[in-house]
């Protein structure tokens, strides 16, 4: 990895994460990196050797998206959503649940990308049903697991960029 960055994680609310990162792609790729399941198999991974497996994603309101990650002893771990707000390249609303519901409910995750000159800070704002299930959310993993695959992001922005 060459274009490694640090995110930012803060809880606006009680019952809100907010997680931001800069990249140096325009938005409207960085909206596309995240919206297409080419480009999605290619970054959104976990820690741990979690890798994504199944990346099915209808981009309408209304329309659903499903992933599946898998380690290497066959574990997986797999979430789904609806999408309710699609502005590309600047915004999109979702609603997601994991398999094994660990976030205690269905979460609302609201993506915005704002451009900075020829960067793009992404801010992704999880909103949880109760503080409780922001508090459980936080011990886990997955701060840990949207900076490895926000790293590898960027290294697929920066390949991509230049093939488009």
């Amino acid at each position: 990895m060459t274009n490694v960055a640090t995110v930012t994680v803060t809880t606006p609310s009680d019952r809100e994460v907010e997680v931001a990162r800069m990249f140096n792609a325009p938005r409207s790729l960085v909206f596309k990196a995240l919206t297409t399941p080419d480009l999605l198999l290619r970054w959104m991974h976990g820690p741990n050797g979690w890798t994504l497996t199944v990346c099915e994603v209808d981009l309408r309101v209304g329309g659903a998206f499903r992933y599946v990650w898998r380690k290497a002893n066959g574990r997986e771990m797999g979430t789904s959503g609806v999408f309710r707000e699609i502005a590309p390249p600047r915004r999109l609303v979702n609603t997601e649940v994991f398999d094994e519901d660990w976030t205690g409910g269905e979460t609302v995750v609201t993506t915005t990308l704002t451009e900075r000159g020829a960067a793009t800070l992404l801010t992704v704002m999880v909103l949880y049903v109760s503080k409780a299930a922001r508090d459980a959310a936080l011990e886990t993993n997955f701060v840990a697991g949207m900076e490895l695959g926000y790293n590898v992001l960027a290294d697929v922005l920066a390949a991509v960029g230049g093939e488009l």
